[in-house]
C-alpha cells in the first residue's frame, strides 16, 4: 500500500479517534491473525506468478475460469498447511473461514466448494472409516470435491429432489439416475469442469421403497484423464449475473453404480442386505447447509465491508456540489446525504460480525451436543441460522446497490469493483435457500413458540408480550430499543399465529392455512431475526468494549447507536402500533441519527482502512488504499484489449464501408 497518497486521504487519515490497526486486530481475531494474513498476503498477493497481466474483467468467459483454475492450483500447492505434519491436526470445519478471510480462495474460485461445503460434510456425515478413506486425500487436494444437492426443478425444497440412488442387494452398490431432465443437478460451483468427486444428495430406495434424502460420494471423472465416468453427464451451467468463474455445472446420471460404502453412513446405514437403519434425527436439515449459513451470514458482512470501503475512499477523494454558493466544492463525504448512504452500511458490516460470530458458537456448542445425542437446541439453530441468513443477505445485496449508487457513474465501472461484490452479494440471497422461503421455516419455528415461549431462549421475550393488543413501553435506550423490536417481533407473531388459527377455524388445511397467512408469517420471522441482530448485537458491543481502547470502544458504541437507531426509523409505523413511542420520540431518533452521523464523519476512513483490504482483493480503482481514483481509472481503461491498437479491424470490414455508402445517398 505503497505511493504517493492522496492528500484527502491522507488528512482524513490523520484525524481519526482511534488507532486503526486496533480495529483491525479486532475484526481479524487479534494481532496473531492480522500477523498471519497479512504474511499470507505478503506470499500470494505480491508473487507475480499468481495474478493475470490482463485485469479479470477484461477476460472472456473462457480465460476468466482458465486462469482462476491456473491461480488457485498454484496457491493451494503452495499451501504448506495442507500438506504439512500439522495438517492431521487442522479444524477442517473452519479452513474454508480462513482461506476465504484471507482472499486466497474467494467466493469465485473453482475450488471454494471443495472447503466450504465439501471437506465439512465428509467431516459431519461420514464414518471414522470413510473419512480415513477420503478425508486426507481431500484436504490434500489429491482430488477435487464438491457438493451436488440443488436441481434444475427443485433447490430450497429438498424432500422435492428427484435423482434417486436405488440399491441393488445383489452387487452391494447403489444405482444413481436422473429420471428428469429437471432432476439433473444445477449450480454447485466447481461441478463444470473442476470437480471429479461430488458429495450427492439423492432419494434412497431400497426395494422399491423410498427411505429419504441421503448423501453419497460420487467419483464423476477419471482422476487421471478428467473424463466423465460412464453414465456421468457433466458440464457448466453457463454465464451468470455475478461469481463468473466459480465453474457452477449441471449434473445428471444414467445407471451409475457406486459402492455401498459409498453413501455416508455417520447418521442413516444401509446394511449389505438392505436393511436401513434410520438415524435418530434428520441431521441433514442441520448439518452442511447450517454451516454453510454461518459462513453466508459472515461473508455479507465483508461484502458491506468491502463495498462501504470502495464509497468511503471514494467520497473522501470526490470534491463537488458546494454546499454554500461561495465556497469551493467539498469532499462529497461532507453531506449528510452521502454519509447516510454509506455509514449504515459500515455499522451493518459491523453489527453482522457480531451476528456471525454468535450464530457460530450456537452452531460449535449444538453440534457438539449432538455427538452425545442431545438434539434439543437444534430447531432453534435451524431457525435462527434461517432467519439471519435471510436478513443479512436481502441488507447486503441493497447495501452494496447503494454504495455503487454513491459513487456516482464511476461506481457503474467493472474498475470500481462493485459488480463483483455486488454479484458475490446476489446470488447469496438464493442459494442455500430462498430467502422467503427461509423466512418461512423460521416462521414454522416461531408457531410453536407462540404456544410454548419456553422452547428456547431467543424467543423468550414472548413471555413478556403475551399478546399483539397491548402496547411495550418505549425506551430510546439501546436495550430499549430492542425491547421495541422485540414487542413488534412479539406481535407480529401473535398475529400470524392468529391468522393461522382463524383459517383452520374456518375449514382450511393447515397447509392451505399457512399459506394464505403467508404474508403476515414472513414478516413475523422478519421482525424476530432483526430483533435477534440487534439484541445480540448490543450484549457483544457491551463485552467486546471492555477488551478494547476506550477510543475503539467510543466508535463501536457509535455504530450500533447508528444500527440501533436506523433499524428502529426503518419499522417507526409498527413502533408506533405496537409500542408508546410518539411524536417527539420520532424527532428524537432524527436527531440521534444526524449526532451520530456527526460523530462517525472524522473516523470513517480508518474505520474502513481497519478491515484492512489490500488493494488486491478489493480490486477497485475507487477505493485503491492511496486514492489516486483517476489515475487507477484512467490505468484500468488503457488496458483494455479494445486500446490496444487505434484503429480496430471493424473500422476497415464494417464501419468505412458503411460511411462510405451513406456518404453516396
Amino acid at each position: 500500500m505503497g505511493g504517493t497518497v492522496n492528500e484527502d486521504l491522507a488528512s482524513e487519515r490523520s484525524r481519526a479517534s482511534f488507532n486503526s490497526e486496533d480495529f483491525t486486530n479486532w475484526w481479524h481475531g487479534g494481532a496473531d491473525e492480522v500477523a498471519e494474513k497479512r504474511r499470507n498476503e505478503e506470499f500470494y498477493f505480491k508473487n507475480p506468478k499468481y495474478h493475470s497481466q490482463i485485469p479479470l474483467h477484461y477476460l472472456s468467459h473462457k480465460e476468466l475460469y482458465e486462469e482462476m483454475v491456473r491461480q488457485g492450483a498454484l496457491m493451494l500447492g503452495d499451501m504448506k498447511e495442507l500438506r504439512g505434519p500439522a495438517a492431521k491436526d487442522m479444524d477442517y470445519s473452519k479452513l474454508a473461514l480462513k482461506l476465504r478471510a484471507a482472499g486466497v480462495l474467494g467466493p469465485s474460485s473453482p475450488y471454494g466448494l471443495h472447503f466450504s461445503m465439501f471437506l465439512p460434510t465428509i467431516l459431519g456425515q461420514a464414518t471414522p472409516e470413510q473419512q480415513k478413506k477420503w478425508l486426507k486425500r481431500a484436504l490434500r487436494c489429491e482430488f477435487v470435491g464438491t457438493y451436488a444437492q440443488t436441481e434444475l426443478g427443485h433447490g430450497t425444497f429438498i424432500r422435492g429432489l428427484e435423482t434417486t440412488a436405488e440399491y441393488d442387494v445383489r452387487t452391494k452398490e447403489f444405482i444413481l439416475n436422473s429420471p428428469t431432465l429437471s432432476s439433473f443437478k444445477w449450480w454447485p460451483g466447481g461441478l463444470g469442469h473442476t470437480a471429479n468427486y461430488a458429495i450427492v444428495m439423492a432419494q434412497l430406495i431400497i426395494g422399491g421403497e423410498g427411505k429419504g434424502m441421503m448423501p453419497f460420494m460420487v467419483q464423476i471423472r477419471d482422476e487421471q484423464t478428467h473424463m466423465p465416468l460412464p453414465g456421468v453427464k457433466v458440464g457448466e451451467i453457463g454465464a451468470k449475473l455475478g461469481l463468473k468463474s466459480t465453474n457452477n455445472g449441471f449434473l445428471g446420471f444414467t445407471k451409475h453404480r457406486i459402492p455401498r460404502e459409498n453413501m455416508l453412513m455417520k447418521n442413516s446405514q444401509v446394511l449389505e442386505d438392505g436393511t436401513f437403519v434410520k438415524a435418530p434425527v434428520s441431521v441433514l436439515t442441520y448439518g452442511t447447509m447450517v454451516f454453510v449459513r454461518v459462513s453466508i451470514v459472515r461473508d455479507m458482512s465483508i461484502r458491506l465491508a468491502q463495498a462501504a470501503t470502495i464509497a468511503t475512499r471514494y467520497s473522501a477523494v470526490r470534491r463537488q456540489s458546494p454546499i454554500n454558493p461561495d465556497e469551493k466544492e467539498p469532499q462529497i463525504l461532507d453531506h449528510v446525504t452521502q454519509q447516510l448512504k454509506v455509514f449504515p452500511q459500515i455499522a451493518k458490516s459491523f453489527i453482522f460480525k457480531l451476528s456471525a460470530d454468535r450464530l457460530l458458537d450456537t452452531y460449535t456448542a449444538v453440534t457438539g451436543e449432538l455427538a452425545h445425542g442431545k438434539v434439543d437446541q437444534l430447531p432453534e439453530l435451524h431457525a435462527l441460522s434461517c432467519g439471519l441468513k435471510a436478513v443479512t443477505t436481502t441488507d447486503a445485496v441493497a447495501g452494496v446497490e447503494i454504495c455503487r449508487t454513491s459513487c456516482g457513474g464511476h461506481g457503474y465501472l467493472e474498475c470500481s469493483g462493485f459488480p463483483n461484490i455486488y454479484g458475490m452479494a446476489a446470488a447469496a440471497y438464493t442459494y442455500e435457500g430462498e430467502n422467503t422461503v427461509l423466512f418461512l421455516q423460521t416462521a414454522r419455528y416461531l408457531m410453536k413458540a407462540a404456544k410454548n415461549p419456553d422452547l428456547s431462549p431467543t424467543v423468550a421475550y414472548l413471555k413478556r408480550f403475551p399478546q399483539s393488543a397491548s402496547l411495550a413501553r418505549w425506551d430510546g435506550s439501546i436495550p430499549g430499543i430492542a425491547d421495541a423490536l422485540e414487542a413488534v417481533a412479539a406481535a407480529k407473531i401473535h398475529i400470524a399465529a392468529d391468522s393461522v388459527d382463524r383459517r383452520i377455524r374456518e375449514g382450511l388445511k393447515p397447509g392451505d392455512a399457512s399459506n394464505a397467512s403467508g404474508i403476515e408469517l414472513v414478516a413475523a420471522a422478519e421482525a424476530h431475526t432483526r430483533a435477534f441482530i440487534l439484541r445480540a448485537g448490543y450484549e457483544s458491543t457491551e463485552e467486546i468494549t471492555r477488551s478494547v481502547s476506550p477510543a475503539l470502544a467510543a466508535v463501536f458504541r457509535d455504530l450500533l447507536e447508528l444500527y440501533a437507531v436506523e433499524a428502529a426509523q426503518k419499522v417507526q409505523g409498527d413502533l408506533l402500533n405496537f409500542t408508546t413511542l410518539s411524536r417527539s420520540d420520532v424527532k428524537d431518533l432524527q436527531k440521534r441519527l444526524e449526532a451520530v452521523l456527526s460523530r462517525l464523519r472524522p473516523n470513517a476512513v480508518a474505520l474502513v482502512d481497519g478491515y484492512d483490504f489490500p488493494d488486491v482483493v478489493l480490486r477497485s480503482a475507487l477505493g485503491a488504499y492511496d486514492g489516486n481514483v483517476y489515475e487507477h481509472i484512467f490505468e484500468d481503461a488503457m488496458k483494455s484489449p479494445l486500446n490496444q491498437e487505434p484503429v480496430n479491424e471493424t473500422f476497415h470490414k464494417y464501419l468505412k464501408p458503411f460511411l462510405q455508402g451513406a456518404s453516396k445517398l
